[in-house]
């Protein structure tokens, strides 16, 4: 399995002949030009996660790619004449490569903000992308993408989440709004569980796992 991040939250993942993209949102860049993809899949509809204005141009270089998002983006996207295909908790796909589905909610940014449905993908029963929720999965996970900071997180709930997961490797993901994100890095290497690796990968970098 290949993983590249184009910053933020934005993922590809790469196993086998399976080129599945994850959030390609208005924080991250390099996805825009890439072909051959099998999937495209959407944890929630915000902005960071989800560039209305580019997604059509990814599509477009991606004819045959599906589109799989949360219920409440789908409504999104449904507004701009776009189709996607709506998942929930539970489900299974078959992308090339098994992605199950789990979550069902965006954390709490503060109680007077609307909370928003977001799903997490574990893809090939290995990589888990939770997007804005630390809901850990019932599942085992091996590599987990490790969202770094946001407004509707604290440092110690990154950590309790990276112990309750506790996962062989973890991968920082949304970090962009953090000028210094080390700091964090560093804190997840002292705090977090003892066998887990923490592989930083800048934006454009590939890790084989």
């Amino acid at each position: 399995m290949k993983l590249t991040k184009y910053e933020h939250s934005c993922v590809l993942v790469e196993d086998g002949d399976a080129r599945v993209l994850i959030d390609p949102g208005n924080f991250s860049h390099g996805f825009e030009e890439l072909t051959g993809l099998t999937a495209v899949l959407v944890t929630h509809q915000h902005p960071d996660h989800l560039d209305v204005e580019r997604l059509p141009r990814v599509l477009e270089h991606n004819p045959d790619a599906a589109l799989y998002t949360d219920a409440g983006t789908a409504e999104v996207l449904a507004q701009m004449h776009i189709e996607s295909t709506t998942v929930h908790a539970g489900d299974r796909l078959d992308l090339g490569v098994e992605v199950d589905v789990h979550g069902e909610q965006h954390a709490v940014i503060h109680p007077d903000i609307p909370v928003v449905p977001n799903v997490g993908y574990l893809v090939g029963g290995r990589f888990f992308h939770p997007g804005d929720s630390f809901a850990p999965p019932p599942v085992d996970v091996e590599i987990l993408g490790m969202p770094t900071a946001a407004p509707w997180q604290k440092l110690s709930e990154a950590i309790d989440f990276l112990r309750a997961v506790e996962p062989a490797t973890a991968i920082p993901i949304h970090q962009a709004i953090l000028t210094k994100p080390e700091m964090y890095y560093g804190h997840f290497q002292r705090l977090g569980p003892e066998r887990t690796d923490l592989r930083l990968l800048e934006p454009g970098d590939t890790a084989t796992v």
